[in-house]
């Protein structure tokens, strides 16, 4: 067996690099995969992953052959790149992988770099020579982090989009909005539509400078929109009226209300996309909104024998508000499992999601970053004295003895977390 993936998988090492001089001479002895489609990309701290998803549907459904790559996977490496809605087979990703690494050997050796590329880097080239190989209509690229200084930002995207803003990765991105704005902006190109889904006025005041600056047009996704909704058990039913079209009644395939703003992100992209040339018919976007799968995402995986896991890869604390409301509005209080990374901000997260629970039982992801049960269990017990708290490192036994607390479970706080249980543990519903 080939030693590619291994290979690559241990780059993750090498931590956060922020720059684009490695990923332009890396694409630059690949001949410039990036630049052999047309693209679009999708920045913001909460979301993007849910808007790409959706605008990724809606080409699949309309007839084209579209890329879809995203980050982080949750138990899979081949999550991150998708091709005609399928993931990419692991021996196709292999084979690629073994020749970007041979190219990063060579500029290595010739000095052209002076170290090797991150693992977000190398994946990022990766996903742009698999989709070169793979005769792709239309890339959608997901932003990994902030947006000027991404790897994803040497492409040439004929429209973005930029969902809500909130704060994370605090000590790369900034510690305001508009600082973390900024940094999303910078996908923004001369000429092209930004669709902006967070209506704050310090975001908006930020892009709209930067659209100005650059010559790109500004759209407010909620702009002249008029949207419905009523709760249907666990899913809500939704009306979306723009100024082209009228969407809906429909189901939103993806839960919680935060959703709606995400499906109206969407819409308005793939509106822009029209103007841009494409033919996405009305029924393909309403497909994209009924269909759109995206795991791990207030993911519910049910057992035979009536248990379930209610999953959500929540990892801030604007994300754990999301999945508070949904707990809220479905009248849920679950047993908690959960756990965090250390430089994530687990008192924020805790304070929006324990008023929702029954219990909670702290636990480690596996991974180097991870903040240990123990330290999670005692901000946990500064938050709320009075809720019960349990400490149990291991993820799969923190699981089982959450279940001697009920049936029915919620698994959040880190991605690694809801990747680690998600398929291991969890059937699919």
């Amino acid at each position: 067996m080939s030693e590619g993936i291994p290979r690559l998988l241990a780059l993750d090492k090498l931590g956060i690099k922020f720059g684009l001089e490695n990923i332009r001479a890396l694409c630059a002895a690949l001949h410039h995969p990036e630049l052999t489609y047309p693209a679009i990309i999708v920045a913001g701290t909460n979301g993007k992953g849910s808007v790409s998803a959706m605008v990724d549907a809606a080409l699949g459904s309309a007839g084209y052959r579209s890329g879809l790559y995203t980050s982080p996977h949750l138990a899979r490496l081949e999550e991150r790149f998708v091709v005609g809605r399928q993931e990419i087979e692991t021996g196709e990703l292999e084979r690629v992988t073994t020749h970007v690494l041979a190219v990063i050997d060579d500029l290595v050796a010739r000095g052209t770099l002076t170290a090797a590329p991150t693992f977000f880097e190398a994946t990022t080239a990766i996903a742009f020579e698999l989709f070169r190989l793979s005769s792709i209509d239309l890339a959608v690229l997901e932003v990994g982090m902030g947006g000027r200084l991404d790897a994803t930002n040497i492409a040439s995207p004929l429209a973005a989009a930029i969902t809500t803003i909130a704060l994370d990765h605090e000590r790369f991105l900034g510690t305001t909005l508009p600082q973390i704005a900024f940094e999303k902006a910078g996908v923004i190109k001369p000429g092209m539509p930004v669709v902006l889904g967070d209506p704050n006025p310090e975001v908006a005041e930020v892009v709209s400078r930067v659209c100005a600056e650059r010559g790109a047009t500004l759209v407010l996704a909620s702009d002249a929109v008029e949207t419905t909704s009523r709760r249907v058990d666990d899913d809500l039913e939704i009306t979306v009226r723009t100024r082209n079209a009228t969407y809906g009644p429909l189901v939103l395939a993806l839960k919680g209300r935060h959703q709606i703003d995400n499906a109206i992100t969407a819409i308005r992209l793939l509106e822009e996309l029209r103007d841009k040339g494409f033919s996405i018919p009305h029924e393909a976007i309403e497909y994209a909104l009924t269909h759109t799968v995206w795991k791990g995402r207030l993911d519910v995986r049910r057992f035979p024998d009536g248990r379930s896991v209610l999953f959500d890869a929540a990892h801030n604390p604007a994300g754990a508000r999301a999945l508070a409301g949904f707990l809220a509005e479905t009248n849920r209080r679950l047993p908690l499992v959960f756990g965090v990374m250390r430089d994530k901000n687990a008192v924020g997260m805790l304070e929006e999601l324990l008023p929702q629970v029954a219990g909670l039982v702290a636990t480690e992801p596996g991974n180097p970053r991870a903040l240990p049960a123990s330290e999670l269990a005692a901000v946990a017990r500064r938050v709320s004295a009075a809720l019960p708290i349990d400490v149990e490192p291991d993820p799969q036994r923190a699981l089982a003895r959450a279940w001697t607390r009920g049936p029915h479970l919620l698994v959040t706080g880190s991605i690694f977390l809801v990747g680690a249980l998600l398929e291991r543990v969890a059937p699919s519903d």
